[in-house]
């Protein structure tokens, strides 16, 4: 699930713009970003159980890369076909096809090519916490998530919500944000390690 969070956002400041049309002009003026990531997990009665800090970069279409660093270290790659998934403690490595790994997923939002308006049913979430919302519902019913949020402030995209269907609700904010960043190709490709269990395609 850790997979679908590439979630990752950065958009121009539009002033005087709707949180649906600031996300549009995002779609089409950010080809690349990069920026740091804190995320915390709460459970349904909204107690702390998981943190995380790590970096992310994307490139679009359907390139990214997520890497967590604290507490555990986690790579997650996808190279415009495939999505990797490793886990150095674990020494295992987990890949799926692109189409199947994004579908209605926070990276189609930011990485993918398809049009996000037929993957997601956009609307308008108000304001909270000094940011302007986006609420994004998938319109495939087997999706990772009920329904993600996305927070837009003088900065872009600063925050971003993400509901599961088990109560849960993933917390991430953003800084260092750097949009339309010069990113090498080789950071969006992955060899797994000599002597690591590759499961899946």
């Amino acid at each position: 699930m850790r997979a679908l969070l590439l979630a990752l956002a950065l958009a121009p400041a539009l002033a005087q713009a709707d949180p649906m049309e600031r996300f549009r002009e995002f779609l089409r003026g950010t080809q690349s970003a990069r920026a740091a990531f804190e995320q915390k997990v709460y459970d349904r009665e909204r107690r702390l159980v998981q943190e995380s800090k790590g970096t992310f970069s994307f490139l679009r279409p359907g390139r990214f890369r997520w890497s967590t660093v604290r507490p555990y270290e986690q790579l997650i790659v996808g190279d415009g076909e495939r999505v990797w998934i490793h886990d150095p403690d674990l020494n295992q490595v987990t890949v799926r096809k692109m189409a199947q790994a994004l579908g209605s997923t926070p990276a189609a939002l930011l990485a993918g090519a398809a049009d996000v308006e037929r993957a997601f049913e956009l609307a308008d979430g108000g304001q909270r916490d000094g940011l302007e919302w986006l609420e994004a519902v998938p319109r495939e019913k087997d999706a990772g998530f009920e329904r993600i949020r996305l927070g837009l402030g003088a900065q872009g995209v600063e925050a971003m919500e993400l509901a599961d269907h088990f109560g849960q609700t993933t917390v991430l904010r953003f800084s260092a944000l750097e949009r339309n960043a010069l990113l090498a190709p080789a950071d969006f490709r992955f060899v797994p390690p000599k002597g690591a269990d590759v499961l899946g395609e």
